[in-house]
């Protein structure tokens, strides 16, 4: 079952401009809310922004949307994704909308959309809500109204606070740098982690409204690299726009990512007793060199397609109970329904404080295997085996390569790209690989 306004984060886009002009995302808040109405009697959706500028006019309109069929609307003001998802399911709210375009500049923005069970909405579901708004759409016959709301601070805090209850240690003596990549973390995340007795120094935590992820937070750590070696601080960890996602640092300056943080929370979880199965849910996207630690430790690692909500499908299907992708979404299925940037913090803090170890020495033993990623702008979205020329060189290059490397090329779910994924054990013969199959496609479907 395709789909054209979701893809694999919610709808996306650049702000003001189709699908987040304001006649469709009203449209959206009007089959959400037809979908609400199913659901309860006198239903109510939250609502959370990031900082981006076009966060509160976005909200106004899908709460117009909401309004014109009856369905009331609560605004948590500027909260992360999971804070959303926590506060959807811990509540009465039949849905929760995150309104995020998490790491991509500020002129974009998104809607991410939590069932009350605090999961991302399945594909049908996402599928039918978007049958509804090109349904209004075709019939311009409704009002766009937008709905002014005034923030409920308190949520926040009540996600806060629910964050603190987990810390089984305190971190007192630990000193920690923080990015919070001027985006939603921005006063939320130095507030826990004092109240848990950290030292905190926070940078890039003063939003403006168009420098969220700008040079800072999730895809840019060199800033965050320096302040921890300069500051000689234990380690520092950055967020994305939304803080769903978390990358860290080590006291000697080594980025520890997402595929790290799921070794060193498998082998921390394994030791207690608590790695339900021994299995880690990760995606196609993870290094070789995960896989291959983990086997080490009598792990096994099962894949999936990019993106947290089919890692929470599997882990919910496998009975995992922690799954993640390199990017930095880390989900401990103990805690939370998605991936939660301050929790994962939490939890890192928390092993690094039991074992009296650094991230550095936590990581040891991962060999990190070559990988390139070469991204194509393309014209058009066709079938990978309808381009005879990319198929070959897919073929040749995994043929040379055979198990010691791996190939993995595939259409963005947000963007029109093709990903193209190489890793294997020598950096050139990766890179050689990687752009014989970019020019190929390229070649193909490239734009001109």
């Amino acid at each position: 079952m395709g789909k054209e306004l979701f893809g694999t984060d919610g709808i996306r886009g650049v702000a003001g401009e189709y699908p987040l002009d304001g006649h469709t995302v009203h449209a959206f808040g009007m089959a959400l809310a037809s979908t609400a109405r199913h659901l309860s009697p006198d239903p109510e959706i939250l609502i959370g922004i990031d900082t981006r500028e076009s966060g509160p006019w976005i909200a106004e309109q899908v709460a117009g949307g909401l309004a014109q069929r009856g369905v009331r609307a609560r605004l948590a003001g500027v909260i992360t994704t999971p804070g959303v998802a926590y506060l959807t399911r811990s509540d009465d709210f039949v849905a929760g909308v995150m309104i995020s375009a998490s790491h991509n500049p500020y002129q974009d923005n998104g809607i991410k959309v939590f069932g009350h069970s605090g999961f991302k909405l399945p594909d049908e579901e996402e599928h039918s809500i978007e049958q509804e708004i090109f349904r209004l759409l075709d019939e311009d016959a409704h009002d766009v109204e937008a709905k002014p709301l005034a923030a409920d601070h308190g949520l926040d805090q009540r996600y806060i606070d629910y964050l603190f209850s987990t810390a089984a240690v305190r971190f007192d003596g630990i000193r920690m740098v923080i990015d919070c990549g001027n985006g939603a973390a921005s006063a939320l995340a130095p507030e826990l982690f004092r109240r848990n007795g950290a030292e905190v120094r926070p940078i890039f935590c003063t939003p403006n409204g168009r420098n969220i992820n700008l040079d800072c937070g999730a895809l840019h750590v060199e800033h965050l690299q320096r302040a921890v070696v300069e500051q000689k601080a234990d380690l520092g960890v950055a967020f994305d726009g939304d803080a769903d996602r978390a990358i860290f640092v080590s006291a000697s300056g080594k980025i520890v990512d997402g595929d790290a943080v799921l070794l060193i929370a498998a082998r921390s979880l394994k030791a207690g007793g608590h790695l339900k199965g021994d299995i880690v849910v990760s995606t196609v996207m993870s290094n070789l060199g995960l896989e291959r630690a983990l086997a080490r430790d009598g792990i096994r690692m099962l894949r999936t397609p990019v993106g947290d909500k089919y890692v929470l499908e599997e882990m919910v299907r496998a009975g995992a109970v922690l799954g993640g992708e390199q990017s930095g979404h880390v989900i401990f299925r103990e805690w939370a329904t998605t991936g939660d940037g301050m929790l994962t913090a939490l939890r890192m803090l928390e092993t690094a404080c039991r074992t009296g170890a650094g991230l550095d020495e936590l990581t040891r033993g991962l060999q990190i295997y070559p990988q390139r990623l070469y991204n194509v702008r393309v014209r058009e979205k066709k079938p990978l085996t309808e381009l005879l020329a990319v198929e070959h060189e897919i073929s040749a290059c995994e043929k040379e390569l055979g198990s010691a490397g791996r190939v993995l090329v595939r259409f963005s779910g947000t963007e029109p790209l093709v990903r193209v994924m190489v890793e294997g054990p020598e950096l050139a013969q990766v890179e050689n690989f990687g752009q014989r199959i970019a020019r190929a496609i390229d070649r193909e479907i490239g734009v001109e």
